[in-house]
Parts: structure tokens; C-alpha cells; sequence
């Protein structure tokens, strides 16, 4: 009798301690996939999602040329002087109004935003994913961002306003940096959408030729004339104004 009730005794305790083990392997193994899932979604935050992907496969260089892109600028006018009579927790909680509504419309037309610098916000559309309708896409929604600047109380006062510039072209997208990552765009293409927003006009979006050729068939562009653009020379441009049929 006592041989039996030690082998039941140890059995419970066996019993016990493998419940507790297995509780404890599944409640670290439920910890894990919360971490890991925490960590796509940070790495998700600051990467496009295939770039993310071939990140995680190893650690190799991540560059790639791409021949059809459209590529958006977009700056505060007039937020120098406006920063001297606002208390900076206005300045920060406009901006960040504004680029948040931006960061919607980049994601509705899956769009890949590059940076925010400042009062700066930069997207392109056709990489790293390219798309054939990569100029209509970012249009459409530089158009959205455009008008809901407008409806904006501060923007309606007229000391504050947003200029947009857009160009279209070939441009080279990679990874810098290895602990904090970065995805950018280079080329003659980014600098000549940098350039027709720093000379557009507040209040609107400013497009080249290039641009103007693509989307003239499905949007309404009006002839800014041509102006000498710095380090380029002069260029034909257009205002962007709205989509046709609307």
C-alpha cells in the first residue's frame, strides 16, 4: 500500500511538473511571436514591405535601378516666420495633422513614402514596387493632399500654405544604413521634383513636361510658361489642378 500511494505520489508530482513545463515552454514561446510580431511591425514602419523582406533573408547591399517613377515634394511655405508667434506643441501638433492625413492618402494608393525632414515630405510611387500607372496614382493623391491643406483653418489664413513638386523619371532606390534603416531614392529625377516644389507657387503642385506628357490624356494641367530652374536652366512647366471627369 505504501509502494502504491509513492507511485501515485510521484506520479502527480511528475504529472505537475510537466503541466508546469509546458505552460512555461508555451507562455516563452507566446512571448516570442508577440516580440517577433512587435518587430515586423517596427521594421514595417520604416521599410516597404518587400524591401523588408529580402532584408531579412541576409545582410547584402540593397540597391536597384528603376526606370518609371513619379516622385512628390512637398513643403511648408511661410512656417519660419509662423514658428516665432506659435508655441512649438502647435507647430508639432499642425504638422503633425497634416503629414498624418498625408501618410493615409500614401497609404490608399500604395504609394511608398520616403522621409519626412522637418516641415518636408517626400513620396514615390513605382518603387520599390513598380506599377505602370505610377504618375496617375501619385496625382490623384497629391491632389488629396492639396486639397485638404486648403480646408484647414491655418492654411485658409494664408500664413501658411504648402508648395508640391512633381517630376517623373528613372531614379536608383536602396537601403542606407545598417542599425538605423533607411530607404531613399537618387537621380537627376529627384532633383528636378526637389526643384519644382522649392520654385512652385503655395497652394499648388507644379509638374515638368515629362509629367505633363503622361498624365495630360486623364488630368487637368495648366501652363506655368517656362522659368529658370536653378542648376537646370530653363523648363517648361504646368500646374497640376484636378482629374478630369470630376
Amino acid at each position: 500500500a505504501i509502494f502504491m500511494l509513492n507511485i501515485i505520489i510521484l506520479s502527480a508530482i511528475i504529472f505537475f511538473m510537466t503541466r508546469t513545463y509546458i505552460q512555461q515552454r508555451d507562455r516563452a514561446a507566446e512571448l516570442l511571436r508577440q516580440e517577433q510580431a512587435k518587430s515586423e511591425r517596427l521594421l514595417l514602419n520604416v521599410l516597404p514591405a518587400s524591401i523588408a523582406a529580402v532584408l531579412k533573408e541576409g545582410d547584402r547591399t540593397i540597391a536597384d535601378r528603376f526606370d518609371a517613377v513619379t516622385i512628390l515634394f512637398a513643403d511648408v511655405v511661410g512656417s519660419t516666420p509662423l514658428s516665432e508667434e506659435l508655441d512649438p506643441v502647435e507647430i508639432v501638433d499642425m504638422l503633425n495633422e497634416v503629414f498624418t492625413y498625408f501618410d493615409a492618402v500614401v497609404e490608399k494608393y500604395e504609394l511608398e513614402k520616403v522621409r519626412t525632414m522637418g516641415d518636408s515630405y517626400m513620396v514615390v510611387s513605382g518603387a520599390p514596387d513598380p506599377r505602370p500607372d505610377h504618375a496617375q496614382a501619385l496625382a490623384r493623391a497629391a491632389l488629396e493632399m492639396r486639397d485638404f491643406c486648403d480646408h484647414l483653418t491655418i492654411f485658409q489664413t494664408g500664413r501658411l500654405q504648402f508648395r508640391f513638386g512633381m517630376n517623373c523619371g528613372p531614379v536608383i532606390a536602396g537601403i542606407i544604413g545598417h542599425t538605423k534603416f533607411h530607404y531613399d531614392v537618387w537621380g537627376d529625377t529627384v532633383n528636378v521634383a526637389s526643384r519644382m516644389e522649392s520654385h512652385g507657387e503655395p497652394g499648388m503642385i507644379q509638374i515638368t513636361q515629362r509629367l505633363f506628357e503622361i498624365l495630360q490624356d486623364d488630368f487637368i494641367c495648366e501652363p506655368r510658361g517656362t522659368i529658370d530652374i536653378k542648376g537646370k536652366g530653363p523648363m517648361q512647366t504646368y500646374f497640376l489642378l484636378s482629374e478630369k471627369n470630376q
